[in-house]
């Protein structure tokens, strides 16, 4: 129980600074780009930055759903990526299917991978609302 308490706890701290800095690279570019964003076809940068900046973020819950298959694997939960990276995307998104389980010894790391999940997609679509925000708030 103590090893899967360690290990969920190090990859949701992995995975929370790998999305912060996701995120501090994102408002980087923002206030790089800002200015430019504002001026000649503004619905359509406006667009374009949307999509950016949410492709970015899914880049960085991909790294988390990596992270997870990747440490499946090297305790030895799943033999093939595919079911390992399976089962994280199910889990991390709190889907859930149900078909496929962990075994007892390592079962308490399902709730680990959701509310992992759970945390990622809060900050980053609190993260996404702001920057949408201050962009469509600024003045033209």
């Amino acid at each position: 129980m103590f090893a899967q308490i360690a290990i969920g706890s190090i990859l949701i701290t992995l995975t929370i600074l790998v999305t912060a800095g996701f995120i501090g690279v994102a408002i980087a570019a923002g206030h790089r780009i800002g200015d430019r964003l504002l001026k000649g076809h503004r619905m359509l940068r406006l667009v374009a930055f949307i999509t950016a900046m949410t492709l970015w973020m899914v880049a960085a819950l991909s790294i988390a759903v990596w992270l997870w298959a990747v440490a499946f694997m090297l305790i030895g939960v799943f033999k093939t990526p595919e079911g390992a990276l399976y089962f994280s995307a199910v889990s991390f998104t709190t889907l859930g299917f149900g078909d496929v389980l962990l075994d007892k010894p390592w079962r308490l790391l399902s709730g680990f991978i959701a509310a992992n999940g759970l945390i990622l997609f809060s900050l980053i679509t609190a993260f996404l609302i702001e920057a949408v925000r201050r962009v469509h708030q600024a003045p033209e």
